[in-house]
């Protein structure tokens, strides 16, 4: 069982104390295969650290999802301009396999910030997105994208089909089958 430690290690540093506040205001959940998190249109209220399973977040037409994100084990999870700008959100985020999740509510996360501004250091995880804006905003090769993604996700060749990872780099299947294979 991952500790409370663990799961704030990449946020900051926490007393005894905070970690017992964390404890207390944060909660387990299991999302099954194909379960949502966050339906698009919903106002997100919670981040959600993956303890196990792996989650796709995309947006959708009705006729073509296009994959906004692809989250794993031990990384924060939500929706960014929803969550911040606490309105309804562009992307559904849903459970790719069975998965557990630590979620902490956004009120609980005000209250634990009112308690001890260590607490404050949750500001680190909002920015994740700068990830993905690095990989779009340097008009990469899509063979550095690959590159890229190994570097700072590992897991995803491991966990995702070869059609969702091209649709996360904005290539075709095709593009990133060949770029793979030369890899």
């Amino acid at each position: 069982m991952i500790s409370a430690q663990e799961i704030l290690s990449g946020v900051g540093s926490f007393s005894s104390y905070d970690l017992l506040l964390f404890e207390e205001k944060a909660t387990r959940k299991i999302f099954r295969k194909n379960d949502m998190v966050l339906r698009q249109g919903e106002i997100c209220q919670s981040v959600y650290f993956i303890l196990s399973g792996s989650f796709v977040q995309f947006q959708s037409d009705h006729e073509t999802e296009t994959i906004i994100e692809l989250h794993l084990p031990k990384e924060w999870m939500y929706n960014h301009a929803s969550l911040i700008g606490q309105k309804p959100s562009d992307t559904t985020i849903k459970a790719f396999e069975d998965a557990e999740v630590i979620e902490l509510s956004l009120y609980h996360l005000h209250e634990l910030i009112a308690r001890s501004q260590s607490f404050l250091n949750f500001g680190r995880i909002f920015d994740q997105a700068n990830h993905r804006t690095y990989l779009f905003d340097n008009a990469l090769s899509p063979a550095e994208k690959y590159q890229y993604i190994k570097k700072s996700k590992p897991l995803i060749v491991q966990v995702f089909p070869v059609k969702l990872i091209a649709s996360y780099l904005k290539i075709t299947p095709e593009t990133l089958s060949r770029v793979r294979a030369n890899c």
